[in-house]
């Protein structure tokens, strides 16, 4: 570990900003991505915050540890993502969102064989709801509230980046983002199935046991700062 007031006074003013800017952002989203989404036009262009915080990445890494936080970076996937072992620092999901980031990962999965890298998996809403369906994580299509408030969670964690539209419109459009290797490993990602295929229907659509569900969901946030999957 470094001195950190040293090496953050050698950085000029604009750069003590920016610095102060991205930790914040990192606590906020946890995740932040070499690469971006350009919808319209069907690029994906450098991030410029990911260079500045690779390019200073002791200094963050310095100050985040004072904190109990842990900032790793996956140049391969073009992610760095900020853990904690504090509880209190873990996001809690419900169930609903649980599940909607287990198919998002199926999907995800499904696509990426047939792409590379920097290729982008690009879903709709009703895609979404549609794989949700389809795997039995719900019986019928969700209230737009629920849809809304799932996809905006997962939006905050860059998990997938959002086209211009409203959220629970069918036709909006999602970049599924390699963010979401991070937040479920294999292992939990074979409990969700197993969920899935042994939970009965219930009459809101949603076809988990609900104290099962729940425990899912727990396994889900302990994975939210964790590893990418291994190949």
């Amino acid at each position: 570990m470094g001195n950190f007031q040293e090496d953050f006074e050698k950085l000029n003013m604009t750069d003590r900003v920016r610095f102060r800017q991205l930790t914040n952002y990192l606590l906020a989203h946890t995740y932040l991505l070499s690469r971006t989404m350009n919808f319209e036009e069907g690029t994906r262009p450098v991030n410029e915050d990911y260079i500045f915080v690779e390019r200073n990445l002791d200094l963050f890494q310095d100050y985040l540890s004072y904190a109990g936080f842990r900032l790793t970076v996956d140049n391969n996937y073009g992610v760095m993502a900020l853990s904690s072992g504090f509880e209190g620092s873990r996001v809690h999901f419900d169930k609903f969102t649980t599940l909607m980031i287990y198919c998002l990962r199926l999907i995800y999965e499904e696509e990426r064989e047939k792409i590379t890298l920097t290729d982008t998996v690009i879903v709709t809403t009703s895609d979404i709801v549609n794989k949700m369906m389809t795997v039995g994580a719900i019986k019928k299509k969700p209230a737009d509230r629920q849809l809304r408030d799932a996809l905006r969670t997962i939006g905050r964690f860059h998990l997938v980046l959002k086209d211009s539209g409203a959220w629970e419109r069918a036709d909006t459009r999602y970049a599924i983002m390699p963010s979401l290797l991070f937040i479920i490993s294999n292992e939990r990602i074979r409990n969700l199935s197993s969920l899935v295929k042994d939970s009965p229907d219930d009459s809101e659509g949603d076809g988990t046991d609900e104290d099962t569900a729940d425990e899912t969901a727990e396994e889900a946030e302990d994975g939210l700062t964790g590893d990418p999957e291994e190949e």
